[in-house]
């Protein structure tokens, strides 16, 4: 034999040793156990409809809309209804988006009593028997901080092209909101055509944030890999694979465990807060002064106060940066950080309302602030949802579900051996294609396993596409190698199968590219139907069609030498 038709032992092929060790990582991960109690078990994680267990559809209660007031009346109506008082208006002054507004009191006003409030910055002074006040503040926070006293919920401003748009995270309805902003010589502004801009509903920010924190709830609760999914603009979808309707919804609405802890000496900590001394907890922003990302949130009355006094008693407000205040969630540790020197020296007179939670200056520190935003909520959503749908799958119609899929995927390749056997008539090429494409099936299934993604109906699905097209490859690869029925020359082999792989990396391309939309997109259970099937093309084109290409030569060859001999 000549040295250039020489072929590497296919044991030292690093093709197959990947296809090796890629297959041993499977078995690893799936971790396939049988046992006389349980039977066989396995580490695959199985959706609600081959697991069984329950879902809910919920809708987040809310109003957004455009309004307007009246400046003199929305700062008198804060004041009675905060501090039972009556004010007198002396001048308003607005510019650009501030608005500045000076009123006296005959009542003793203090600033800590104003701040409290929550609608800007004060000084107050006592002149002649009377307090006069100056506010600095601007429309839109008092409006928000209005109907926040009014309706007891949180208000969310934000700008959009037209104005200021509120978000009202509470059902209201429209004939509501008109009456409570009428008190206020104000209304719901027009738009265009004249139809008040108010909507049903809330923000799609909103909407995400409140999956986003059941999505974290359940982590930390451990129910990972509960899908949590959002549905057109206003629902939320919630599979619960192996948990009854009851219990589903009992997890659901129950909050998560925040506590503030302020560390005393070394490593020891003491109480200061749980999260229902949290009043409301505000959207990201930046700071400019000091370029820092930060999270917004106010106490209560008895939460400030407990705040101050551990502070005070500790030596926090003395030496801030040898006592962090900690936070966590469910005991687990989510925050860290010292007081401000500012903050320190205000709390040794006054206790302080409205705090911010700094994370740093960079992008992480702002994907660090967002999840931030989610613990401070403590797993309290940040509106109330509506149950507007639910059901339950049984575990028995689970299992079938899941009997079914597996006798579908074994009649398929049944199908296929019967249609290979026909085609090539040689069982030393069908039991090669036949075991590639159940070492692909492997291959996904550990995948699954190792990212503990949940199988269901539209993975099965696609498994079973994968097993179509990787036949299909397969087909095309056997017809290259096969020249005239037999192993062509070393030259014409290798330029036979760099056109095999050329067409199958092509219709790979095309599959992955259609497959694409529907993963970003999110179109609920059709996610899972592209990424197994993207998952699988890879793991074929990469993995098992080369190792496959190998076989099939080996053999071809070890039927050539018996031939000639």
């Amino acid at each position: 034999m000549r040295e250039e038709d020489e072929q590497q032992s296919i044991y030292k092929d690093y093709r197959v040793i990947l296809f090796a060790l890629v297959m041993l990582a499977s078995i690893f991960f799936i971790q396939p156990w049988y046992s006389a109690d349980e039977g066989l078990t396995t580490n695959l994680k199985y959706g609600l409809d081959l697991e069984g267990g329950s879902w809910l559809q919920v809708k987040p209660q809310g109003a957004v809309a455009q309004l307007d007031a009246d400046t003199s009346l929305l700062l008198k109506e804060i004041i009675r209804m905060n501090l039972g008082e009556e004010v007198n208006i002396r001048s308003v002054e607005t510019a650009n988006d501030q608005v500045t507004v000076v009123f006296a009191s005959e009542a003793q006003l203090t600033s800590n009593q104003l701040e409290r409030i929550g609608m800007g910055q004060v000084s107050v002074s006592r002149i002649n028997g009377l307090t006069e006040v100056r506010l600095t503040t601007s429309k839109d926070r008092l409006i928000s901080t209005y109907l926040e006293e009014a309706l007891k919920t949180e208000v969310v401003p934000m700008s959009v092209p037209d104005g200021v748009q509120y978000e009202i995270r509470a059902s209201i309805s429209q004939q509501e909101l008109q009456e409570l902003m009428s008190a206020v010589d104000g209304q719901i502004l027009p738009d265009n055509r004249g139809e008040p801009l108010y909507r049903d509903g809330v923000t799609p920010q909103t909407r995400d944030l409140t999956a986003e924190i059941l999505r974290e709830k359940l982590n930390t609760l451990g129910l990972r890999d509960i899908p949590v999914r959002t549905v057109g603009d206003d629902y939320i979808i919630i599979d619960f694979a192996g948990l009854d309707l009851a219990t589903a919804t009992e997890i659901a609405e129950r909050p998560g465990r925040f506590e503030i802890r302020i560390v005393t000496q070394g490593n020891d900590t003491r109480h200061v807060l749980y999260g229902d001394e949290i009043r409301s907890v505000g959207i990201v922003g930046f700071n400019d002064n000091d370029g820092q990302w930060y999270v917004p949130f106010t106490l209560t009355d008895a939460g400030a106060l407990a705040l101050q006094q551990a502070a005070i008693e500790t030596g926090a407000t003395r030496n801030p940066s040898a006592h962090n205040l900690v936070m966590y969630l469910d005991d687990n540790e989510v925050y860290s950080a010292p007081l401000s020197h500012s903050a320190a020296a205000r709390l040794q007179e006054i206790p302080i309302y409205s705090w911010q939670a700094s994370t740093g200056p960079d992008e992480e520190s702002k994907q660090r602030a967002e999840q931030l935003q989610i613990h401070l909520r403590a797993g309290a959503l940040p509106v109330k949802v509506e149950i507007v749908g639910s059901g339950q799958v049984d575990a028995t119609l689970g299992q079938q579900f899941r009997m079914q899929a597996l006798v579908a995927g074994i009649l398929s390749l049944f199908a296929v051996a019967f249609v290979i056997q026909r085609k090539y008539r040689k069982n030393n090429i069908l039991f090669p294609m036949i075991a590639t494409s159940l070492s692909e099936v492997l291959m996904i299934l550990g995948f699954a396993a190792a990212i503990g993604w949940q199988l269901d109906l539209a993975s099965v699905a696609a498994i079973i596409a994968v097993i179509g097209t990787g036949i299909d490859h397969l087909v095309i690869i056997t017809d290259e190698v096969l020249y005239e029925g037999k192993l062509p020359p070393k030259k014409v082999y290798l330029a036979r199968i760099t056109k095999a792989f050329s067409i199958i990396m092509a219709a790979a391309a095309t599959t992955i590219i259609a497959m694409s939309p529907l993963v970003f997109m999110g179109f609920g259970a059709l996610q899972g139907f592209a990424i197994t099937t993207i998952v699988g093309v890879l793991i074929g084109i990469f993995i098992a069609r080369p190792v496959y290409a190998r076989v099939i030569q080996e053999i071809l060859e070890k039927e050539r030498g018996s031939t000639a001999e």
